[in-house]
């Protein structure tokens, strides 16, 4: 599965091979907004900057926006207040930044873009006038392994206020790309290179393929004038009014479907019809506010064996709305203690025979879950369940936890993978907002269980991740952390 294939469409008719280059700026066009914003709102949070500090870096800040200070500058002013700060250190808050905020403000269509440059063998690397420590974590997750930016100068292993010369800005980037091109063979003529701002037109114009993603008002009208193809993506940024309201509507709807199957158990005396109902209602209705658009791919394994432990791939709330459009009735769930919180949500989530646990306390969650066993022997209902045990921040698989494993050995049934490409195009962790968005679910065949016991099971869960890897298209060796090949000028 390769999502956005209308983004992608035209680099995968390109020809394979290191001589096409795929340079991509980095805030505004991988990500919506500013990275140093991001890191700015950490330190405010944590009380890392003085009053002082904030006072003359929005001082520092203003006189740029005004044009009495250029960008180089620019950065020494701000290398001045790490001076004396230890990069291990940064460069550790800095991936704590990217978990924190940075992850959700990735654009998907630009990730598709990324992935579909890497697919054909090109020469794919982020240009900067930021920061190693702002790039690099999304570098990696990305799996983009060549990136030139912007340097301080470290002196034993500490900042000394100084930057490094010369810097990834306007020319900068320029010789950036030359250089990371004569490395690998890449041909300018025949490359791209994917920017928001006017401050990268020297290597927009000295590509073959400029490629405006996301423009300011200022290069949108050079790209109008000189034929340049524009994108602008509205998967991430600034949500429109009608985001906030499918967004306010959505926990309506599960009120009002709930509501809805009241009078089917009050005239049949069925809880289950009524909550069947109700959960169909709740799907289809959520579906269409949200904007949300499934294609499924091994749809008939959803029904061909029930009572069934159901996994997913858990990126986003909406999984939610997905695993209710997908399943439907006779179905069962986990979640977390915290949900029950919610006011009437949370009743209502019970009520319809969610169990809420406390994963803090592994003993109790696990005497919990032990009721579920009798839903499927007895009830005849599914559970679904996330393997992950929580939402992850990025794409990339998360270890899974054993529990809906040991379920579905002590109920004797399936496990039934449910993979989701996607879903966070529409709502990422982190994020309140739905945006509409196209998702891409495989189910995969049922897994038998009968042979599974609690001594071999590690081996079961190692196999059934594999699955999800290989329809993720991830590489299992991705789960050790690899060093990223930074290219410095």
């Amino acid at each position: 599965m390769l999502a956005h294939q209308d983004v992608v469409a035209e680099i995968l008719d390109l020809p394979d091979g290191p001589e096409i280059g795929a340079f991509f700026d980095f805030d505004g066009t991988i990500i919506s907004g500013y990275s140093a914003i991001a890191f700015f709102q950490e330190q405010l949070k944590r009380g890392q900057m003085s009053p002082r500090d904030v006072v003359e870096l929005m001082s520092v800040m203003a006189s740029f926006g005004i044009g009495i200070l250029g960008f180089p500058a620019l950065m020494l002013a701000a290398s001045q207040f790490l001076r004396g700060v230890r990069e291990d250190s940064y460069a550790e808050f800095g991936e704590e930044v990217f978990k924190s905020h940075i992850a959700r403000q990735i654009y998907p269509e630009t990730r598709a873009l990324v992935k579909a440059h890497l697919q054909k063998g090109h020469t794919v690397a982020i240009i900067s006038s930021a920061t190693p420590y702002q790039v690099e974590p999304a570098a990696r997750d990305l799996k983009i392994e060549n990136v030139l930016c912007t340097y301080l100068q470290v002196e034993d292993g500490e900042f000394t206020g100084a930057v490094v010369r010369p810097i990834c800005f306007g020319p900068g980037k320029v010789l950036a790309a030359e250089s990371l091109s004569e490395k690998y063979g890449a041909d300018l003529d025949k490359s791209f290179f994917y920017s928001d701002s006017t401050d990268d037109i020297e290597l927009l114009e000295r590509v073959g393929n400029p490629r405006p993603l996301n423009p300011s008002n200022r290069l949108r009208a050079i790209s109008e004038r000189r034929g340049w193809p524009v994108r602008r993506f509205a998967s991430r940024g600034r949500p429109t009014p009608t985001d906030w309201v499918r967004t306010a509507m959505v926990p309506a709807t599960l009120l009002g479907s709930f509501v809805s199957g009241l009078p089917i158990w009050a005239l049949s005396g069925s809880k289950r019809d009524a909550l069947n109902f109700s959960m169909s209602v709740f799907a289809d209705v959520a579906s269409a506010l949200i904007g949300l658009n499934l294609t499924i791919k091994g749809e008939h394994h959803l029904w061909s064996h029930r009572p069934a432990v159901f996994l997913f791939n858990h990126q986003s709330n909406v999984d939610m709305v997905i695993i209710a459009r997908l399943l439907r009735r006779d179905i069962s769930g986990v979640g977390k203690k915290e949900i029950g919180d919610i006011p009437l949500i949370g009743r209502i989530l019970e009520f319809s025979g969610v169990v809420l646990i406390d994963r803090k306390d592994t003993e109790k969650a696990i005497e919990t879950m032990g009721t579920l066993v009798d839903t499927m022997r007895i009830e005849g209902k599914s559970v679904c369940m996330s393997p992950e045990g929580t939402r992850s921040v990025t794409p990339k698989l998360a270890p899974f936890k054993k529990g809906a494993f040991h379920l579905a050995i002590q109920a004797g049934v399936p496990v039934v993978p449910i993979v989701i490409q996607n879903s966070s195009d529409i709502m990422p962790k982190g994020e309140m907002i739905y945006r509409p968005a196209t998702v891409e679910v495989e189910v995969l065949p049922p897994v038998d269980t009968s042979a599974w016991s609690a001594d071999t099971i590690d081996e079961h869960v190692a196999s059934v991740r594999t699955m999800y890897l290989e329809a993720l298209g991830q590489d299992p060796s991705d789960d050790s952390v690899k060093p990223l090949r930074v290219v410095r000028k």
